[in-house]
């Protein structure tokens, strides 16, 4: 074990009646759920004296103790990891499958500069069932297979261009992503491109780079209700609703089990698909994928990134608790308010950990060392509730298996950086935050560019 000490001294508040009442019982209703995360809130610490010392498991020791001593020992440790977080928290990665597309409609775009295509995939031969529309923006100034950013998006692909043509998704979203009801609405098309959002996506400026742009709305994939929307029995969507989409492809969810397999899981699923077709499409170049999203999709990213290591360059963007942070440090966002507002990210074993972090055999470090020796660009947000402290120590502690697989681990010396500080931007993995709002932003995107033409040029 790798001890881990901290300043501390005072103990933080947890939730420790959370984690029994979530497991008794598989549905909630919107007053239970509403109950949970007002008590979970209240465990809320944001006080680095009150953080305990905690043990991080090592990356390259297996789980009964043996060290991992060669290169040809990391794809078994390596697996060992992958299968706890299965077993432990984001449930069972469903299992590949095939692809079958149709090219929906293509066309100029950004005043000529670019190529749009709409592409649908659908997973069965006959072309019914689930289906995700994906848009690819390709430049058009570059000869060549061209690198490519692989993202879901919240609204649908509409949002990301003021271009007629590009479908506005069916799909059912989210209240609070939805503009007419819980659909997606014309009238939000090209939002991520005007001033004041939050969300940028500058597809404009990433195509004038040479890169393309490769996006679906997460929702087609698994819808994603908030807590408190409900069906009409008054039960929760999150625990019925929101294993539709792609989960029709996966047969009846075991009530019995406690790893079956969650939203998160789903959306990376998705990513997954994306790059089966990146691999076939000869405009995309496959050895030069960038893999990111901001938030939950932040999470389904470095999921995605962890499971597949067809990914080169995964970018996860404030991912926030569930994602980078370490779930030790009980600081900001934990898995007592994860489990108690989210309840389809994570699977049911997952919930015995609300305020028992010190039983985990696990951590989120170890999820990032399944990154390697691909590369690795953490950027954070500096608010409290997204514990980037956590991010970075997180960072630092899998960075070792780099190390040891031969690739440049983080710049020697560096601690926890400043805002806009670059000194812990390594070749190959490296970690920067910022201030402001959640989301993802200009210099975001001039960050993770300016890394992936970095890694490229290696």
């Amino acid at each position: 074990m790798m001890k881990v000490k901290l300043l501390a001294t005072a103990a933080v508040l947890t939730l420790s009646g959370l984690a029994p009442m979530a497991s008794a019982q598989s549905v909630w209703t919107a007053a239970e759920q509403k109950a949970a995360q007002a008590e979970a809130r209240k465990s809320v610490n944001y006080d680095e004296d009150a953080v305990l010392p905690y043990t991080l498991e090592d990356p390259l020791r297996f789980a009964n103790g043996r060290e991992v001593r060669s290169r040809k020992q990391w794809p078994a440790r390596r697996q060992e990891i992958l299968d706890i977080f299965q077993r432990e928290m984001y449930g069972q990665m469903p299992p590949a499958s095939e692809i079958y597309t149709e090219v929906v409609e293509e066309g100029p775009t950004l005043a000529g500069f670019g190529t749009r295509r709409q592409i649908r995939m659908w997973f069965r031969p006959d072309k019914t069932g689930p289906k995700i529309d994906w848009l690819i923006v390709t430049p058009d100034h570059v000869s060549g297979p061209v690198p490519v950013i692989l993202l879901l998006n919240y609204g649908g692909n509409h949002e990301f261009l003021f271009d007629e043509e590009i479908l506005v998704t069916d799909a059912w979203m989210r209240e609070k992503n939805g503009r007419d009801g819980n659909r997606a609405s014309a009238q939000t098309r090209g939002r991520y491109n005007r001033d004041g959002d939050r969300y940028v996506y500058p597809v404009g400026m990433l195509v004038s780079r040479g890169y393309a742009v490769m996006t679906a709305c997460y929702c087609e994939i698994s819808p994603d209700p908030d807590p408190q929307e409900v069906d009409g029995e008054g039960v929760i969507l999150q625990d019925r609703f929101a294993y539709t989409g792609v989960f029709d492809l996966w047969g009846p969810r075991d009530p019995s089990r406690d790893d079956n397999t969650t939203s998160l899981n789903a959306w990376a699923w998705g990513l997954m698909r994306g790059m089966d077709w990146i691999e076939r499409d000869p405009q995309l170049d496959a050895s030069r994928v960038v893999l990111t999203g901001c938030s939950r999709l932040a999470k389904a990213a470095l999921i995605a990134g962890a499971f597949d290591e067809r990914f080169p360059l995964v970018v996860p963007v404030q991912t926030g608790g569930g994602g980078v942070p370490l779930a030790k440090r009980n600081f900001g966002e934990t898995i007592s308010t994860e489990v108690a507002a989210f309840r389809h990210w994570y699977c049911r074993a997952y919930d015995k950990y609300a305020g028992h972090t010190d039983e985990m055999p696990f951590d989120q470090h170890l999820l990032l060392s399944c990154i390697a020796p691909r590369a690795l660009l953490v950027e954070g947000f500096d608010g409290g509730w997204f514990d980037t402290k956590g991010e970075f120590l997180s960072l630092q502690a899998a960075a070792p298996v780099w190390k040891f697989l031969r690739q440049p681990a983080l710049p020697r010396g560096v601690s926890w950086p400043a805002d806009y500080d670059l000194s812990a931007v390594g070749p190959v993995i490296g970690y920067v935050r910022r201030d402001q709002q959640h989301g993802i932003s200009a210099i975001d995107w001039t960050w993770m560019l300016d890394f992936a033409d970095r890694l490229w040029a290696r």
